[in-house]
């Protein structure tokens, strides 16, 4: 690798990642703020926060790596635009070491979206529901304090009579609100946490189920042992899509095991897919904008920061709503800026000079 290609690679890279762990680690703090309640009303140690604030970042960091990649390469062309070394690039013919430098830089930045969208995401996905569970279950067995409503999820309270020797609860009682459409509510003499394993279970002893809908209507099942994952009580209603926690080789493997397609699953993985894509489109319109020097002094600098945040703004919502998927906003960027660059560097005549 050449001198200069080196130079504009680490230029290039040391903007991005800076950018990248500086805003990484405000989203954590961030996280962290948001679910403390995970030590003041779950009972668990500030370890346990810091680890559930991490397992929530790839899904974010996935979702503005490329604005980090696209800004970090705005900010180092704008710097070799203020101090010349853009316009030396250009007249001492350096522009071939100016596109392997974004090249390299691009390609490494594409390796890590695709690690990030199609197997990190998913491991910590499915680290997150573990991590959910077992504090859900240690809450239930150990953390609840008898005779004192407590919320472990919005819209599902507890209630417990005292607790035994052997983790034994007396008097559970659990009121779940979060569908709006049902009500359901646990009423046992006794119930204990137990584990098979892979997931943990509520067990409930001589209670009854009672259900109430918005339409009036109330039934009520009595029971002598009755068994609730933990996870119903401790997750969202919203049901978890277990294609999530599996990484882009499972999924392909699953389908072609199973010999078809469940409905979805393609379009999870074009749309893993499509972050590479989208560093590619947002490098290339970046290059497209700041890779030429211009002598035009503007009264009014537009900071290129908030014109990528716009440009990668529109590329989601055109991939939201477009109906061919959702790597349509990326292909929009990469052709749009594919054909800036022909047209800037498209090979232009000097006019010759006519002498008397």
């Amino acid at each position: 690798m050449r001198r200069l290609t080196a130079y504009l690679s680490r230029l290039f890279a040391t903007d991005a990642i800076i950018l990248f762990g500086i805003v990484c680690f405000l989203l954590w703090l961030v996280n962290c703020l948001r679910a403390f309640d995970v030590i003041s009303v779950k009972g668990q140690s500030i370890l346990v926060l810091g680890w559930q604030a991490l397992l929530t970042m790839p899904q974010l960091a996935t979702a503005f790596f490329y604005i980090c990649i696209g800004i970090g390469l705005a900010r180092a062309l704008q710097a070799l635009q203020a101090n010349r070394e853009l316009h030396i690039i250009h007249t001492s013919h350096g522009m071939g070491s100016l596109w392997r430098a974004s090249a390299f830089v691009t390609a490494i930045a594409v390796l890590c979206a695709l690690f990030l969208s199609n197997f990190l995401e998913p491991y910590a996905n499915r680290r997150l529901n573990v991590l959910n569970a077992e504090v859900a279950a240690d809450m239930v067995s150990s953390t609840l304090r008898p005779g004192r409503f407590t919320q472990i999820t919005p819209g599902v309270v507890l209630l417990i009579g005292s607790r035994g020797d052997s983790g034994e609860i007396s008097e559970f009682f659990a009121d779940d609100r979060r569908d709006p459409e049902m009500r359901r509510t646990y009423i046992a003499e006794s119930a204990k946490v137990s584990s098979d394993g892979k997931d943990y279970v509520l067990e409930l002893r001589n209670g009854s189920l009672q259900s109430s809908g918005v339409d009036g209507r109330f039934t009520e099942i009595s029971f002598d042992r009755y068994d609730v994952n933990v996870d119903r009580l401790s997750q969202p209603l919203a049901k978890i899509d277990p294609r999530a926690e599996q990484d882009t080789v499972q999924l392909i493997m699953t389908s072609m095991e199973s010999g078809k397609w469940r409905k979805g699953t393609d379009s999870m993985i074009i749309n893993r897919l499509a972050e590479g894509l989208r560093v590619i489109g947002i490098a290339m319109v970046v290059l497209a904008m700041m890779a030429f020097p211009s002598g035009k002094r503007s009264r009014f600098m537009v900071p290129m920061e908030a014109v990528v945040l716009l440009i990668a703004f529109g590329e989601r919502g055109i991939s939201a709503y477009s109906p061919l998927g959702g790597a349509t906003g990326a292909v929009v960027l990469i052709v749009v800026a594919g054909a800036a660059l022909f047209w800037r560097t498209r090979p232009r005549r000097i006019p010759m000079a006519v002498t008397a």
